[in-house]
């Protein structure tokens, strides 16, 4: 996609391809492609500025949920606003049964984002 394709995007259009990105674990596509350098993301483990930000954070959740495979359950987009419902299993039993992100979308990008889960560990 062109610069000016990537920028003319509807919120869902963005929502949808990063989330098709993170469940294939594609997520160095999803950050060049789907966030703004300036990203914010706030949740439950801290707040985490810009793209090493989010590598961070993504490093992170791997960490948490090894091999973890993704459900969304509720999946919602209007205006600049989006929002997740999710669930997820992990290759060493760990699960999270209670995700919830929240998204701001400006030209094509995600600019800003809320994440909350509850890891629960297997046994």
């Amino acid at each position: 996609m062109t610069d000016d394709e990537l920028r003319n995007r509807t919120a869902r259009q963005v929502l949808d391809d990063h989330l098709k990105l993170a469940k294939s674990w594609d997520f160095e596509t999803d950050l060049e492609r789907n966030f703004g350098d300036d990203i914010v993301l706030m949740t439950s483990y801290g707040i985490y500025r810009g793209i090493e930000g989010l590598r961070a954070k993504v490093n992170l959740l791997a960490d948490q949920m090894p091999g973890g495979r993704w459900i969304y359950h509720q999946v919602m987009a209007e205006g600049k606003l989006g929002f997740l419902e999710w669930s997820g299993e992990a290759d060493n039993g760990a699960r999270v049964e209670d995700g919830a992100d929240s998204y701001l979308i400006e030209d094509g990008r995600i600019r800003a984002m809320t994440i909350h889960y509850s890891v629960i560990e297997p046994g």
